[in-house]
């Protein structure tokens, strides 16, 4: 009547479209690290995808503000968007510190968290892509999910290990300590978000 009652595709289609974005930037750190040739500009990439996530999430909010009947609860909807939206400032926030701490070669290990993170963006778009749909299919992304942040988790506590090893130089030791650290807790993000889309899932089961 007031057009406050919309199809449910419309939180399902924005949803998706955010999960585009998650990993256009993950793709978009990976080549940066992989690549490494100019970082800055990289960077300023990155932070551009990171806006149009910023973006794409008002645009959810706003529509959920406006709104009167919704197709999940609004508290997850709420927490869904605003979980999709750290992962892409944790992705901002690790290519931030590449060029604000002047690294001249990325590690195999911080190119193997890139990697791990890019992993975790593609299983995020993926489960978000069954909204609405089977949501058997978005159980097994969020099992995928978890068992790509333990990696992660794994790969990040032996850089650290082996940083303490062999790294004399304090500063960098610290440097390098936060830069794991930093890609680390993108792919946590991810997992926030599976066990949000998890909770979905019980509660329209």
């Amino acid at each position: 009547m007031f057009g406050l009652i919309p199809k449910e595709e419309k939180f399902f289609k924005m949803f998706q479209d955010m999960g585009v974005i998650i990993t256009e930037g993950a793709q978009q750190l990976k080549v940066m690290l992989d690549d490494y040739v100019d970082p800055l500009t990289s960077q300023r990439q990155i932070k551009d995808t990171e806006h149009k996530g910023d973006n794409q999430t008002h645009l959810i909010i706003k529509t959920l503000n406006k709104t009167f009947i919704t197709p999940l609860d609004r508290e997850d909807i709420y927490s869904l968007a605003s979980k999709l939206d750290d992962i892409l400032d944790l992705i901002d926030a690790s290519a931030q510190r590449f060029v604000m701490y002047n690294v001249e070669k990325p590690t195999p290990e911080a190119q193997q968290l890139a990697f791990i993170i890019l992993k975790c963006c593609q299983t995020v778009e993926r489960a978000l892509k069954h909204l609405g749909g089977k949501f058997e299919d978005i159980n097994d992304c969020c099992v995928e999910i978890n068992a790509l942040e333990n990696e992660a988790d794994r790969v990040c506590r032996e850089a650290i290990s082996r940083l303490f090893d062999e790294e004399k130089d304090p500063i960098n030791l610290i440097k390098w300590k936060e830069i794991y650290e930093t890609l680390e807790k993108a792919t946590d993000k991810c997992e926030d978000a599976a066990n949000i889309l998890e909770s979905v899932v019980v509660k329209n089961a």
